[in-house]
């Protein structure tokens, strides 16, 4: 095979976007060769690809060696069991699952590991994620002791809560801002950092939109080795901030701006309190230059690289079964808004899946009032919302 023949489901934003970066070339041996979408109008805006009514019929059709499923949140688990089972090769993007008793059943479904099963956490790819995640994973920081993330740069609109009937419910998308935009986060946050020990979270729903789901999340880790972190998300604050600050025995990291600033202690900070016979000493410091050249190369990089895993054995970048972590922490938040509860992880997945459904079965679907309308439709560049 010296070319992957891919297959898209689901013709939105994400969908869209990468059927359009995949026949404009800027994904090398990948080549597009079916698209399908329940509305199967949008598929006339692909006019050289063959066209699928259903996802299945795609799937069954010999004509794709690889799916990329950018469908509604709950056919990522659903699409992708099927998708796997039928021998194909699996790109799901994020959220891999709505919750993590789905995350569990769609790993499951993946027996054959010469298929390739890949998630599309395209921010693995930002050269200023790796920088920080290579000083924390070599040790040259020493133990970390807090982490402060302030992720607020993801602000939306009633109208893009209106341009779509599955936003913003718990039936159509399994959450807000934890389930749609800060699965890269949550990713990055768990990639980086690894799984906090207990998560305390309060949530607002609604807060600053016509919707049932959580908008604004305020959030408290503790972790095995006694660190702490503080999680801030909102999709309803503008200009909103993109603020990292880690703490650890040999210094401070801060990423913001598109500038890592590394504050480095001579001595570590433990090491020299207890040592000192200054009452009120601190270490000697002084300033590392840690630079980064761009974002990398997000969506195209992240199918380049599962594009090569398929044709020449290359290791992924964000193998699929890595997904759950990012579900079990927003479920985890969600959970303990809910119940007003400390959430120990790992988390109990049929507890959740259990007041999940209570939710669905309990919603009244709110909705924006204003006049539900598309992206494509308004021209908005919505890559402006990657909140880089």
């Amino acid at each position: 095979m010296n070319n992957v023949r891919i297959g898209i489901v689901g013709l939105g934003n994400m969908g869209a976007s990468h059927a359009t970066s995949i026949l404009a070339g800027k994904v090398p041996r990948l080549e597009l060769a079916a698209v399908s979408d329940f509305d199967f109008a949008r598929c006339s805006r692909f006019p050289t690809v063959k066209a699928f009514a259903t996802a299945d019929e795609m799937i069954d059709s010999g004509t794709v060696d690889a799916i990329i499923i950018a469908t509604p949140h709950y056919q990522h688990t659903t699409l992708g069991i099927r998708a796997l089972k039928a021998g194909l090769h699996v790109m799901v993007e994020k959220p891999v699952s709505v919750h993590k008793a789905d995350a569990l059943r769609l790993n499951a479904a993946h027996k054959n590991k010469k298929q390739v099963f890949a998630a599309m956490f395209n921010q693995r790819t930002d050269l200023y994620y790796q920088k920080i995640r290579h000083l924390i994973r070599s040790g040259e920081l020493g133990e970390i002791r807090r982490v402060n993330w302030i992720i607020t740069n993801w602000f939306r609109t009633e109208a893009y809560y209106g341009s779509g009937g599955w936003r913003a419910t718990w039936a159509g998308e399994g959450g807000g801002v934890l389930l749609n935009q800060c699965p890269h986060n949550l990713d990055l946050f768990q990639w980086m950092f690894g799984l906090p020990k207990r998560v305390r979270a309060h949530c607002g729903f609604g807060k600053y939109h016509s919707i049932e789901v959580e908008d604004d999340v305020t959030a408290y880790f503790e972790f095995a080795n006694g660190a702490t972190g503080v999680f801030i998300t909102s999709t309803g604050e503008a200009p909103g901030t993109n603020r990292l600050e880690i703490t650890a025995e040999r210094g401070k990291i801060v990423y913001e701006d598109d500038k890592i600033s590394y504050t480095r202690n001579e001595t570590p900070m433990t090491e020299f309190s207890r040592t000192t016979t200054g009452a009120f000493a601190r270490p000697d410091t002084w300033d590392v230059a840690i630079s980064a050249a761009n974002h990398g190369g997000q969506h195209n990089e992240i199918l380049k690289n599962f594009t090569d895993a398929i044709l020449d054995g290359t290791p992924l970048v964000s193998p699929a079964a890595e997904g759950i972590y990012s579900v079990e922490l927003a479920n985890a938040m969600l959970l303990s808004a809910w119940t007003d509860e400390t959430i120990a992880l790992p988390l109990d997945a049929a507890r959740y899946e259990k007041l999940l459904r209570q939710k669905i079965a309990e919603s009244a679907r709110r909705k924006p009032k204003k006049k539900a309308v598309t992206t494509t439709a308004t021209g908005d560049d919505f890559t402006k919302s990657f909140g880089k």
